[in-house]
This record gives structure tokens, C-alpha cells and sequence, in this order.
């Protein structure tokens, strides 16, 4: 279970740790730097590379995760820490696709059309989600030490 716990933990860290440099360094690096055209083509560029890494840590958190509960014996009998792990990271996930689909993909669209009011009232609605998003991830992630070690 030692490797299953690893790749699980590695996957969280691309997800919320990606979160947090995006919402404490890249946000404010590019409004101080970058015109409103510049910096929705920006984000474009890292919504869709980063993306691509959230979907894959998404697979890889969910499968790790659902086999070692598998392991404990089925979710009756998971340490107590793993239910609430397990509900916030499912409200994540929601919360995730919401932002991909009914976000990130109309503010692509709206990029590569050069509609920048549009693009960027859609920005405006993705960094308020990710804000969330990354509150509930290290929520989660306190709830996990505190569980292990607490």
C-alpha cells in the first residue's frame, strides 16, 4: 500500500501545489506585467498544459485512492480520516470538471476569437473556483496529516 499512498500523495501535490503557484504567483506576477489581451493568452496556454496534468492526476488520485480503500477492507472499515478525505476530494472534482468544461473551454474560444470581455469575466469566474478549490485541497491535505499523525 506504501506505493499506492506515494503516487497518490505525488498526484495531490501536482493538483494543489499547481493550484497554489497559479493563485499566489502567476495571478498577481501577470496582472502587474501583462496587458488583459497578453495575459488571457497566458492563461490559455497554462489553463490548457496544466489542464492536462490536473486530468491525469485526477485518474491517478482516484484509482490509488479507491484501491487502498479497497485494501482496508471497503469504506466501512477505512481509517476515519479517509471518509471526509474522500467526500472533499469528490466535491474537488466537481468542482474541477465544472471549471474545464464550463469555463476553461468557452474562455479558450472566446481567446482565439479575441473576445476580451468575455474571456476575461470568464477568468474572473475560474480564479474565484480555484480559490475554492484551493482551500478544500488543503483542507484535505490537513485533514490527512491530522489523521495519520494526529
Amino acid at each position: 500500500m506504501a506505493f499506492f499512498k506515494l503516487i497518490h500523495l505525488i498526484a495531490v501535490l501536482v493538483w494543489v501545489g499547481g493550484m497554489f503557484f497559479a493563485y499566489m504567483v502567476l495571478r498577481p506576477a501577470a496582472v502587474e506585467t501583462l496587458q488583459p489581451p497578453e495575459r488571457l493568452r497566458l492563461w490559455d496556454c497554462v489553463f490548457r498544459r496544466f489542464f492536462n496534468w490536473v486530468w491525469g492526476a485526477i485518474g491517478v488520485i482516484l484509482v490509488s485512492g479507491l484501491y487502498m480503500i479497497y485494501q482496508y477492507g471497503g469504506i466501512a472499515h477505512a481509517p476515519r480520516h479517509v471518509h471526509p478525505m474522500l467526500a472533499l476530494g469528490l466535491v474537488m472534482m466537481g468542482i474541477y470538471g465544472y471549471v474545464f468544461f464550463a469555463c476553461y473551454v468557452p474562455l479558450s474560444l472566446h481567446v482565439s476569437k479575441q473576445r476580451w470581455k468575455e474571456a476575461g469575466e470568464i477568468l474572473g469566474k475560474i480564479r474565484k473556483l480555484v480559490a475554492v478549490n484551493l482551500t478544500l485541497g488543503v483542507i484535505t491535505t490537513g485533514v490527512a496529516v491530522y489523521g495519520v499523525w494526529g
